[in-house]
């Protein structure tokens, strides 16, 4: 049987291409300091078997078709709104990807945007820099304490249990969640099951770790959100798809919540100029979740192995769209 080549959309770490080498495969990563256009993607797979993806490559109805060549595609990330399931499915190419890799590292940036956004972390970080450090009025700039309150969880997956898990008990916080379903599984900690208006409601801090789908796509809009305490903070780990963000950015103003504490933003990356990175009480990081040594490590491990399990048995291990 000819060697299978694998085509790496870009420089991912070591362990799952030493992995693909060492089970016989050809692998060539992409090592530009740019992703590569969906052109060129496209240009490059055409003498490949394999296509080693990330998240940010647009794989559309139009890759499938371009693409049908393929034996199999396997993802470098949890999520997967940026794959066409149905074109995948259609062109017979089965898909994989890399699920329970970034769950600590993801809802610790959760956690942590929780902390900054309700003491105003990032803004006072830079009234130092801006030179404005003179002297704090005693009711300027206060923040809020977290212990005793009702932290909301908007997909209760693995992330999001992770997020209400250091929540309770690090500050004894009260955890509800909504889901399409209540979880059939017992929590190592007490979790109301409420309903999406509910959620919105009674939540002190609401922590977004639901996929992006088309159930989901806009559901945070100023509907959402004037149902929210005006004292409560919104976290949003998960896809910037699934906020309205002139709609939060209309929240804040007008004091319909209190904060928000973003890792991702629509689009990405967000300009430089926008309102929500002028506000006092908005903490916005770079869409960072998975980015530690040890989760992006476990993500190039899991994509490698549905490759490899896949020339192996036929099946991916951790299959999508099925």
């Amino acid at each position: 049987m000819a060697v299978k080549k694998v085509f790496v959309s870009w420089d991912i770490p070591e362990i799952g291409i030493k992995m693909m080498e060492d089970a016989g495969l050809l692998v060539e990563v992409w090592k530009g300091n740019k992703p590569l256009t969906q052109e060129e993607l496209i240009a490059k797979l055409r003498g490949f078997n394999v296509c080693l993806s990330l998240s940010i490559d647009k794989l559309d109805g139009t890759f499938f078709q371009q693409c049908a060549h393929l034996d199999v595609v396997s993802q470098f990330s949890v999520g997967y709104d940026n794959i066409d399931l149905s074109a995948a499915s259609k062109a017979g190419i089965p898909l994989g990807n890399a699920p329970g890799a970034m769950t600590e590292a993801t809802a610790d940036i959760a956690f942590g945007l929780m902390i900054a956004a309700s003491r105003k972390f990032f803004f006072m970080h830079q009234q130092i820099i801006n030179g404005a450090w003179k002297v704090n009025p005693p009711q300027a700039f206060l923040g809020q304490e977290l212990r005793g309150k009702t932290i909301g969880i908007f997909g209760m997956g693995k992330i999001g249990t992770e997020m209400a898990r250091l929540c309770h008990q690090a500050y004894g916080m009260e955890v509800i969640y909504h889901n399409r379903h209540p979880l059939d599984h017992p929590l190592s900690f007490d979790a109301k099951y409420v309903s999406f208006d509910d959620l919105m409601a009674e939540s002190d801090v609401l922590s977004v770790h639901a996929a992006l789908s088309h159930s989901t796509q806009g559901i945070f809009d100023i509907k959402a959100f004037s149902k929210m305490k005006s004292t409560s903070i919104f976290i949003n780990t998960s896809r910037g798809g699934l906020v309205v963000e002139e709609d939060l950015v209309s929240a804040l103003k007008d004091k319909m919540i209190w904060g928000a504490g973003l890792d991702v933003t629509n689009p990405e990356p967000m300009r430089a100029d926008h309102p929500l990175l002028m506000m006092e009480n908005v903490c916005v990081l770079p869409h960072i979740g998975s980015a530690t040594v040890e989760a992006r490590a476990e993500m190039s491990r899991l994509a490698a192995l549905n490759i490899i399990e896949f020339y192996k048995s036929g099946k991916v291990v951790h299959p999508i769209g099925q």
